[in-house]
Protein backbone atom coordinates (compact mmCIF):
# COMPACT_ATOMS: atom_id res chain seq x y z
CA UNK A 1 0.00 0.00 0.00
CA UNK A 2 0.91 3.46 -1.02
CA UNK A 3 1.54 5.53 2.18
CA UNK A 4 1.65 8.89 2.95
CA UNK A 5 3.51 9.10 6.23
CA UNK A 6 3.67 13.09 7.91
CA UNK A 7 5.42 15.24 11.01
CA UNK A 8 8.61 12.64 10.25
CA UNK A 9 11.41 13.26 11.81
CA UNK A 10 14.85 10.98 10.93
CA UNK A 11 13.95 8.72 13.94
CA UNK A 12 10.54 7.99 12.71
CA UNK A 13 11.85 7.45 9.02
CA UNK A 14 14.51 4.91 10.86
CA UNK A 15 12.34 3.15 12.67
CA UNK A 16 9.32 2.77 10.41
CA UNK A 17 11.35 2.57 7.31
CA UNK A 18 12.63 -0.94 9.16
CA UNK A 19 9.89 -2.52 10.39
CA UNK A 20 8.16 -1.87 6.35
CA UNK A 21 11.43 -4.39 5.66
CA UNK A 22 9.15 -7.33 5.40
CA UNK A 23 6.05 -5.58 4.02
CA UNK A 24 7.14 -3.33 1.34
CA UNK A 25 4.36 -1.04 1.57
CA UNK A 26 5.52 2.29 -0.46
CA UNK A 27 6.23 4.88 2.13
CA UNK A 28 6.73 8.50 1.30
CA UNK A 29 7.84 10.63 4.37
CA UNK A 30 6.70 14.20 5.00
CA UNK A 31 8.02 16.86 7.39
CA UNK A 32 5.14 19.14 7.34
CA UNK A 33 2.22 18.24 9.36
CA UNK A 34 -1.04 17.27 8.05
CA UNK A 35 -3.52 19.95 8.12
CA UNK A 36 -6.01 21.42 4.94
CA UNK A 37 -3.37 23.12 3.74
CA UNK A 38 -0.82 20.24 3.02
CA UNK A 39 -3.53 17.32 2.42
CA UNK A 40 -2.52 17.81 -0.95
CA UNK A 41 0.66 16.08 -0.36
CA UNK A 42 -1.45 12.85 -0.16
CA UNK A 43 -3.12 12.81 -3.47
CA UNK A 44 -3.18 9.28 -4.90
CA UNK A 45 -2.20 7.87 -1.24
CA UNK A 46 -4.41 5.18 -0.06
CA UNK A 47 -3.55 5.69 3.23
CA UNK A 48 -1.68 8.81 5.21
CA UNK A 49 -0.10 8.28 8.66
CA UNK A 50 -0.17 10.96 11.23
CA UNK A 51 1.44 11.81 14.78
CA UNK A 52 -0.14 13.79 17.97
CA UNK A 53 0.06 17.32 16.14
CA UNK A 54 -1.50 16.34 12.80
CA UNK A 55 -4.75 18.10 12.12
CA UNK A 56 -7.18 15.54 10.92
CA UNK A 57 -10.50 17.27 10.66
CA UNK A 58 -13.43 17.64 8.98
CA UNK A 59 -12.10 19.85 6.29
CA UNK A 60 -8.86 18.01 6.40
CA UNK A 61 -10.56 14.47 5.90
CA UNK A 62 -12.68 15.79 3.02
CA UNK A 63 -9.61 16.63 1.03
CA UNK A 64 -8.11 13.47 1.75
CA UNK A 65 -11.14 11.56 0.48
CA UNK A 66 -11.50 13.53 -2.38
CA UNK A 67 -7.79 12.19 -3.11
CA UNK A 68 -8.58 8.58 -2.39
CA UNK A 69 -7.10 8.41 1.32
CA UNK A 70 -9.64 6.07 2.30
CA UNK A 71 -7.15 5.01 5.66
CA UNK A 72 -5.91 7.16 8.77
CA UNK A 73 -3.47 5.68 10.66
CA UNK A 74 -2.07 7.32 13.67
CA UNK A 75 1.05 5.73 15.49
CA UNK A 76 -0.15 7.08 18.65
CA UNK A 77 -2.30 6.58 21.00
CA UNK A 78 -4.29 9.75 21.77
CA UNK A 79 -7.28 10.50 18.54
CA UNK A 80 -8.35 14.09 19.96
CA UNK A 81 -6.71 15.48 16.91
CA UNK A 82 -9.60 13.40 14.69
CA UNK A 83 -12.81 14.16 13.68
CA UNK A 84 -14.03 10.59 13.75
CA UNK A 85 -17.28 11.18 12.40
CA UNK A 86 -16.50 13.06 9.29
CA UNK A 87 -14.08 9.76 9.07
CA UNK A 88 -17.27 7.74 9.22
CA UNK A 89 -18.90 9.80 6.90
CA UNK A 90 -16.39 9.73 4.55
CA UNK A 91 -16.09 5.79 4.60
CA UNK A 92 -12.51 6.81 6.23
CA UNK A 93 -10.77 3.76 8.35
CA UNK A 94 -9.27 4.94 11.25
CA UNK A 95 -6.43 2.85 13.65
CA UNK A 96 -4.29 3.73 15.95
CA UNK A 97 -1.52 2.34 18.63
CA UNK A 98 -2.96 1.95 22.15
CA UNK A 99 0.23 1.32 24.01
CA UNK A 100 3.36 1.64 23.59
CA UNK A 101 5.30 3.19 25.79
CA UNK A 102 3.58 2.26 29.25
CA UNK A 103 7.18 2.15 30.88
CA UNK A 104 8.99 4.80 29.44
CA UNK A 105 5.77 7.19 30.16
CA UNK A 106 5.51 5.81 34.06
CA UNK A 107 9.44 6.30 34.54
CA UNK A 108 9.62 9.70 32.85
CA UNK A 109 7.39 10.77 35.24
CA UNK A 110 9.37 9.46 37.92
CA UNK A 111 12.33 11.56 36.76
CA UNK A 112 10.23 14.60 36.73
CA UNK A 113 9.43 13.64 40.33
CA UNK A 114 13.06 12.96 41.54
CA UNK A 115 14.74 15.98 39.46
CA UNK A 116 12.40 18.65 40.88
CA UNK A 117 12.36 16.71 43.73
CA UNK A 118 15.91 16.95 44.41
CA UNK A 119 16.83 20.02 42.61
CA UNK A 120 19.14 17.39 39.95
CA UNK A 121 19.09 19.72 36.70
CA UNK A 122 18.98 23.16 39.20
CA UNK A 123 22.36 21.14 40.67
CA UNK A 124 23.80 20.17 37.49
CA UNK A 125 23.78 23.85 35.99
CA UNK A 126 25.86 24.87 39.39
CA UNK A 127 28.30 22.49 39.45
CA UNK A 128 29.26 23.11 35.60
CA UNK A 129 29.96 27.07 36.87
CA UNK A 130 32.01 25.88 39.95
CA UNK A 131 28.89 26.64 42.50
CA UNK A 132 28.68 23.73 44.76
CA UNK A 133 26.71 25.37 47.89
CA UNK A 134 23.94 23.46 48.91
CA UNK A 135 21.59 26.49 49.26
CA UNK A 136 18.12 25.69 47.73
CA UNK A 137 18.83 22.28 47.01
CA UNK A 138 16.61 20.89 49.83
CA UNK A 139 14.58 17.77 49.26
CA UNK A 140 12.49 15.22 50.87
CA UNK A 141 12.31 11.81 51.23
CA UNK A 142 10.12 10.19 48.87
CA UNK A 143 9.59 7.18 51.76
CA UNK A 144 6.28 7.32 53.43
CA UNK A 145 5.21 10.42 51.45
CA UNK A 146 1.81 9.87 49.51
CA UNK A 147 1.08 9.79 46.10
CA UNK A 148 -2.31 10.16 44.07
CA UNK A 149 -2.42 8.33 40.65
CA UNK A 150 -5.21 9.71 38.43
CA UNK A 151 -5.68 7.38 36.03
CA UNK A 152 -4.63 3.67 36.53
CA UNK A 153 -4.38 2.38 33.40
CA UNK A 154 -0.80 0.41 31.88
CA UNK A 155 0.76 3.86 32.75
CA UNK A 156 -0.59 4.44 36.25
CA UNK A 157 -0.32 1.03 37.37
CA UNK A 158 3.28 1.05 36.46
CA UNK A 159 3.79 4.16 38.26
CA UNK A 160 1.93 2.70 41.34
CA UNK A 161 4.27 0.33 41.04
CA UNK A 162 7.50 2.28 40.96
CA UNK A 163 6.20 4.38 43.49
CA UNK A 164 5.68 1.33 46.03
CA UNK A 165 9.18 0.39 45.71
CA UNK A 166 10.16 3.90 47.03
CA UNK A 167 7.70 3.23 50.23
CA UNK A 168 5.34 5.80 49.13
CA UNK A 169 1.32 5.08 50.16
CA UNK A 170 -0.90 5.14 46.53
CA UNK A 171 -3.89 6.82 46.06
CA UNK A 172 -6.04 6.19 43.33
CA UNK A 173 -8.75 7.72 41.08
CA UNK A 174 -9.86 6.04 37.81
CA UNK A 175 -13.53 5.55 36.69
CA UNK A 176 -12.66 2.13 36.65
CA UNK A 177 -10.92 0.68 39.37
CA UNK A 178 -7.92 -1.58 38.34
CA UNK A 179 -7.76 -4.89 41.02
CA UNK A 180 -3.50 -5.15 40.18
CA UNK A 181 -3.10 -1.33 42.02
CA UNK A 182 -5.32 -2.45 44.42
CA UNK A 183 -3.36 -5.33 45.33
CA UNK A 184 -0.67 -3.20 45.54
CA UNK A 185 -1.78 -1.56 48.39
CA UNK A 186 -3.56 1.25 46.61
CA UNK A 187 -6.69 2.69 47.84
CA UNK A 188 -9.48 4.63 45.29
CA UNK A 189 -10.90 7.78 46.48
CA UNK A 190 -13.16 10.58 44.92
CA UNK A 191 -10.79 13.32 43.12
CA UNK A 192 -11.60 15.69 46.24
CA UNK A 193 -10.14 13.49 48.64
CA UNK A 194 -6.94 12.30 46.39
CA UNK A 195 -6.68 16.43 46.10
CA UNK A 196 -6.52 16.84 49.73
CA UNK A 197 -4.00 14.15 50.90
CA UNK A 198 -1.69 13.51 48.07
CA UNK A 199 2.10 15.03 48.42
CA UNK A 200 2.19 13.88 44.75
CA UNK A 201 -0.42 13.90 41.84
CA UNK A 202 0.75 12.43 38.64
CA UNK A 203 -1.97 12.82 35.63
CA UNK A 204 -2.73 9.35 33.37
CA UNK A 205 -5.86 9.57 32.09
CA UNK A 206 -7.00 10.39 28.65
CA UNK A 207 -8.22 13.77 27.42
CA UNK A 208 -11.69 13.47 27.46
CA UNK A 209 -14.69 16.22 27.74
CA UNK A 210 -14.93 15.28 31.39
CA UNK A 211 -11.36 15.54 32.27
CA UNK A 212 -10.51 18.52 30.13
CA UNK A 213 -8.90 21.24 32.87
CA UNK A 214 -9.18 18.74 35.44
CA UNK A 215 -6.87 20.40 37.66
CA UNK A 216 -8.22 24.03 37.21
CA UNK A 217 -8.79 27.04 40.52
CA UNK A 218 -11.42 24.69 42.08
CA UNK A 219 -9.24 21.48 42.02
CA UNK A 220 -6.05 23.54 43.25
CA UNK A 221 -8.70 25.09 46.16
CA UNK A 222 -8.70 21.84 47.64
CA UNK A 223 -4.90 20.36 46.85
CA UNK A 224 -2.61 19.95 50.30
CA UNK A 225 -0.27 23.27 50.39
CA UNK A 226 3.06 22.53 48.52
CA UNK A 227 1.90 19.53 46.06
CA UNK A 228 3.73 17.91 43.72
CA UNK A 229 2.26 18.42 40.37
CA UNK A 230 2.98 16.05 37.16
CA UNK A 231 1.42 15.63 34.01
CA UNK A 232 2.80 13.20 31.15
CA UNK A 233 -0.41 12.32 29.48
CA UNK A 234 -2.34 15.29 27.93
CA UNK A 235 -1.85 19.19 27.88
CA UNK A 236 -5.22 20.10 28.62
CA UNK A 237 -6.02 17.90 31.64
CA UNK A 238 -4.63 21.43 33.02
CA UNK A 239 -5.85 24.84 33.07
CA UNK A 240 -2.42 26.50 32.57
CA UNK A 241 -3.23 30.16 34.18
CA UNK A 242 -4.78 28.48 36.84
CA UNK A 243 -1.68 26.91 38.00
CA UNK A 244 0.25 29.71 37.39
CA UNK A 245 -1.37 31.01 40.11
CA UNK A 246 -0.91 28.33 42.56
CA UNK A 247 2.29 28.77 41.72
CA UNK A 248 2.23 32.04 43.10
CA UNK A 249 0.24 31.40 45.80
CA UNK A 250 2.45 28.67 46.68
CA UNK A 251 -0.21 26.02 46.70
CA UNK A 252 1.22 24.52 44.07
CA UNK A 253 4.94 23.94 45.28
CA UNK A 254 6.18 21.89 42.15
CA UNK A 255 5.07 21.09 38.50
CA UNK A 256 6.57 18.71 36.18
CA UNK A 257 5.05 18.44 32.68
CA UNK A 258 6.11 17.14 29.84
CA UNK A 259 2.67 18.21 27.69
CA UNK A 260 1.21 21.55 27.01
CA UNK A 261 -2.26 22.49 26.24
CA UNK A 262 -0.88 24.99 23.54
CA UNK A 263 2.32 22.74 22.39
CA UNK A 264 1.53 22.16 18.81
CA UNK A 265 2.99 25.15 17.64
CA UNK A 266 6.20 24.18 19.99
CA UNK A 267 7.44 20.84 20.79
CA UNK A 268 9.26 18.64 18.81
CA UNK A 269 10.47 21.56 17.25
CA UNK A 270 14.06 23.79 17.41
CA UNK A 271 12.99 27.09 17.90
CA UNK A 272 16.01 28.21 19.47
CA UNK A 273 16.61 30.68 17.47
CA UNK A 274 13.38 32.11 17.39
CA UNK A 275 10.88 34.30 20.24
CA UNK A 276 8.29 32.40 21.48
CA UNK A 277 5.30 34.00 21.57
CA UNK A 278 3.68 32.05 23.83
CA UNK A 279 3.42 33.70 27.22
CA UNK A 280 2.09 31.34 29.16
CA UNK A 281 4.41 28.76 28.07
CA UNK A 282 7.35 31.56 28.81
CA UNK A 283 5.63 32.83 32.01
CA UNK A 284 6.00 28.88 33.35
CA UNK A 285 9.77 28.83 32.57
CA UNK A 286 10.20 31.62 34.94
CA UNK A 287 9.37 29.60 37.79
CA UNK A 288 12.51 27.75 39.77
CA UNK A 289 10.44 25.12 40.62
CA UNK A 290 8.52 24.52 36.92
CA UNK A 291 10.39 21.60 35.14
CA UNK A 292 8.92 21.43 31.59
CA UNK A 293 10.10 18.07 29.15
CA UNK A 294 8.80 18.76 25.38
CA UNK A 295 6.66 15.69 25.16
CA UNK A 296 9.73 13.11 25.35
CA UNK A 297 8.10 10.91 28.25
CA UNK A 298 7.02 8.30 25.28
CA UNK A 299 10.57 8.03 23.34
CA UNK A 300 12.36 5.48 23.80
CA UNK A 301 14.24 2.88 21.30
CA UNK A 302 11.39 0.17 22.36
CA UNK A 303 8.22 2.54 22.04
CA UNK A 304 9.54 3.81 18.79
CA UNK A 305 9.91 -0.06 17.60
CA UNK A 306 6.77 -1.05 18.98
CA UNK A 307 4.80 1.65 17.25
CA UNK A 308 5.84 0.82 14.07
CA UNK A 309 5.41 -2.57 14.39
CA UNK A 310 1.60 -1.83 15.39
CA UNK A 311 1.44 0.68 12.53
CA UNK A 312 2.33 -1.89 9.70
CA UNK A 313 0.15 -4.47 11.72
CA UNK A 314 -2.81 -2.41 11.31
CA UNK A 315 -2.45 -1.23 7.74
CA UNK A 316 -2.03 -4.98 6.94
CA UNK A 317 -5.51 -5.70 8.95
CA UNK A 318 -7.35 -3.30 6.81
CA UNK A 319 -5.30 -3.98 3.50
CA UNK A 320 -6.57 -7.57 3.97
CA UNK A 321 -10.69 -6.91 5.20
CA UNK A 322 -9.43 -8.62 8.72
CA UNK A 323 -11.33 -7.01 11.44
CA UNK A 324 -8.73 -4.56 13.21
CA UNK A 325 -8.81 -4.33 17.17
CA UNK A 326 -7.23 -1.25 17.05
CA UNK A 327 -9.65 0.99 15.07
CA UNK A 328 -11.47 3.81 16.29
CA UNK A 329 -14.99 4.30 15.93
CA UNK A 330 -17.41 7.32 16.61
CA UNK A 331 -19.00 7.34 19.57
CA UNK A 332 -22.89 6.16 18.53
CA UNK A 333 -25.45 8.21 20.17
CA UNK A 334 -28.03 6.57 22.43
Amino acid sequence: MKVAVFSTKAYDRKFLSAANSPTQHELVFFEPRLNRDTAILAAGFPAVCVFVHDQVDAPTLELLASRGTRLVVLRCAGFNNVDLQAAADLGITVVRVPAYSPYGVAEHAVGLILSLNRKIHRAYNRVREGNFSLDGLLGFNLHERTIGIVGTGKIGLILGQIMKGFGCNLLAYDVYRNPELEALGGKYVELPELFANSDIISLHCPLTPETHHLINAEAIEQIKSGVMLINTSRGALIDTQAVIEGLKSGKIGYLGVDVYEQESELFFEDLSGEIIQDDIFQRLTTFPNVLITGHQAFFTAEALHNIAETTFANIADVEHGRPCANEIRAQVSA
